[in-house]
């Protein structure tokens, strides 16, 4: 049986969300269940996870693309330039007993995002890559709240259980409304500088979706030898309801599916090292606010870390996330690597 300390991470990342990014491909899939190990332990544990998001990198289908390319399509709107994500997340789990866990998640998010806007348009030349062309914003802020059950009591074992959880719209949203004059939701991002200074952020741009969202999971784990444990687990998290619903000014974020394979190599429990495949599917998002065309795909990322024990209670952990494949719709930005590192603490 795994100790106390191992339920401090349980769902804090594996569904960190990424439907407030604009794109298929820019969050954290990492299982934070395996990073920690699953636990039949009852008592109470704090988690601090400190993520980092690089989406610098213009991808379509399973290639890279480049900024002519992009301009070039009649399709398509303005050219992206970065988007960076630091996100810090506060998990608080408690676990009356060895069938229950409930995890309250409490995500901060500081984002920075660049694009060209309007000032580039077909046929493209390398000047509409000028530095004056490019428009930029920085928001910190409270993401969406997650709170999540999770029961694990049908089998003695403990070792299968299922998900059950709620994502709330705290987090800041919005968009311009319908007659383009005013705005919908609630301090909504506005570019800070540049030609578009004073413009609404896109609406997949912003801290928050402003949606309640279902998610519903399962996990299953099974020691495979005196030192290797392997691990199965999926997660799918949908918007059942819409604060952005008025004809012309809606908003509903595209359906997020994720799962996730791997090892963990415990033959000295005081370091853990571990290896996950994470593979997730976002679909379209919907609605007069969103960019449908360039907010879909399927991407697989292979994740190494490794989990150190810093005292009786207390552990640390690090992990890198590399992408392995991607099929995205649309032109988007995407991560050449992202980075998760905690702390943990159970009592």
């Amino acid at each position: 049986m795994r100790t106390a300390f191992a339920i401090a991470l349980s769902f804090v990342a594996a569904l960190i969300s990424r439907s407030a990014f604009a794109c298929a491909t820019c969050g954290c899939t990492l299982s934070a269940d395996a990073a920690m190990g699953y636990s039949a332990t009852s008592g109470w544990s704090v988690n601090l996870m400190y993520s980092y998001i690089n989406q610098d990198q213009l991808r379509r289908g399973s290639s890279s693309v480049s900024p002519a390319q992009v301009v070039n399509d009649p399709t398509t709107g303005e050219l992206e330039h970065d988007t960076i994500n630091r996100q810090l997340t506060v998990g608080v789990t408690y676990s009356p007993n060895a069938d229950w866990h409930l995890n309250l998640q409490i995500p901060y998010l500081i984002r920075s995002h660049s694009s060209y806007t309007d000032t580039t348009s077909a046929p493209f030349d390398d000047s509409q890559l000028d530095p004056a062309n490019l428009s930029s914003s920085r928001s910190s802020s409270l993401g969406d709240v997650k709170f999540i059950a999770s029961y694990q009591g049908l089998l003695a074992t403990h070792n299968f259980g299922l998900q059950l959880g709620v994502k709330l719209p705290t987090g800041n949203y919005g968009g311009p409304d319908a007659s383009g004059t005013g705005t919908v939701g609630r301090n909504p991002v506005y570019f800070s500088s540049g030609p578009s200074a004073g413009e609404l952020l896109d609406t997949s741009l912003q801290p928050g979706t402003g949606s309640t969202d279902l998610i519903v999971g399962a996990y299953y784990y099974q020691a495979v030898s005196q030192n290797f444990d392997a691990f199965v687990n999926g997660q799918f998290q949908a918007a059942v309801a819409q604060r952005l619903d008025q004809p012309g000014a809606d908003f509903r974020p595209g359906n997020l599916g994720v799962v996730s394979v791997g090892l963990r190599y415990e033959a000295d429990p005081r370091i853990v090292p571990q290896l996950q495949l994470n593979v997730s599917r976002k679909s379209h998002d919907q609605g007069a606010l969103a960019d449908s065309l360039d907010t879909a795909g399927t991407v697989a990322y292979l994740s190494p870390g490794v989990t150190l024990a810093a005292g009786q209670n207390t552990h640390v952990y690090g992990f890198v996330q590399v992408p392995v494949y991607s099929r995205l719709d649309g032109y988007q930005l995407f991560p050449r690597w992202t980075a998760s590192v905690g702390l943990s603490y159970a009592f």
